[in-house]
């Protein structure tokens, strides 16, 4: 029950942000999208080090010297992955009027659902292969320090959630339907998690790898999209300060609940 509890935790995040579609009566003011866009990136970015890598490099100790091997074959796989997805998936990202990925005639608001629901696969990932290793339990990884991980991509999936939802009630959707995209935009973590999960526990040798998977999927998120569109135009000094707030939060959460 737990586990299950865990990997709904960011899902939870995003439904609760696409909420506030029914709550906020105009668009986001571009400071405060820019805030949240910081804060989202400082959060992965710290759950990539403390929740991912560190844990991947601790379960190769007994390689030695060589023990950063899967920490750094994974990152680069993931960011591989990520990169080979962004070039195969059609999708649309808000600031941009020509989509990417293959080519397809597929409405501008399913484009924008895409290209959230393809940088929500890697959250999906962290949080099952976290509790993939507190399932292992030789990974160091606590159930304390799986449940941190996920609070805190639920904590900048909330942010993200009201991200999607609010601009897609601007493009003249009503309020339920820009909830309801808002919502599915996040339904791939906890399938991803689940399917990590499973994968996991059949492979058990390859969950350094997988940790680090995670880390580089999430961190080639935030390089490529999160952090250029939060440095875009004015208060970009609004960003690093969300991304400082997001990042101490989330190490606060893994050191202290870990």
């Amino acid at each position: 029950m737990s586990l299950f509890v865990g990997v709904m935790i960011p899902f939870v995040g995003t439904t609760l942000g696409a909420a506030c579609v029914f709550f906020l009566k105009n668009e986001m003011k571009p400071f405060v999208q820019k805030a949240l866009l910081g804060f989202a990136s400082g959060v992965m970015v710290a759950a990539s080090v403390w929740s991912l890598l560190i844990p991947s490099m601790d379960m190769a100790e007994g390689m030695g010297k060589f023990a950063f091997v899967p920490a750094a074959v994974g990152f680069l796989l993931g960011i591989a992955f990520l990169l080979f997805m962004d070039k195969v998936i059609p999708h649309q990202h808000l600031d941009c009027n020509e989509p990417e990925g293959m080519k397809c005639k597929a409405s501008k608001t399913s484009m924008l659902l895409f290209a959230v629901t393809l940088h929500n696969i890697p959250e999906g990932m962290a949080v099952g292969v976290a509790f993939a290793g507190m399932l292992n339990g030789n990974s160091g990884i606590t159930m304390a320090g799986a449940f941190a991980l996920a609070i805190g991509i639920a904590i900048q999936n909330f942010p993200e959630g009201a991200i999607i939802s609010m601009p897609l009630k601007g493009t003249g959707l009503s309020r339920k339907k820009s909830f309801v995209y808002g919502t599915l935009s996040g339904i791939v973590e906890p399938i991803g998690a689940f399917l990590t999960i499973l994968l996991a526990s059949y492979i058990e040798p390859m969950l350094p790898y997988l940790l680090a998977f995670a880390a580089g999927a999430m961190l080639y998120v935030v390089v490529e999209e999160l952090i250029p569109e939060s440095a875009e135009g004015e208060h970009s000094n609004i960003a690093t300060i969300g991304f400082a707030v997001g990042f101490v939060i989330m190490m606060v959460l893994d050191v202290a609940l870990g």
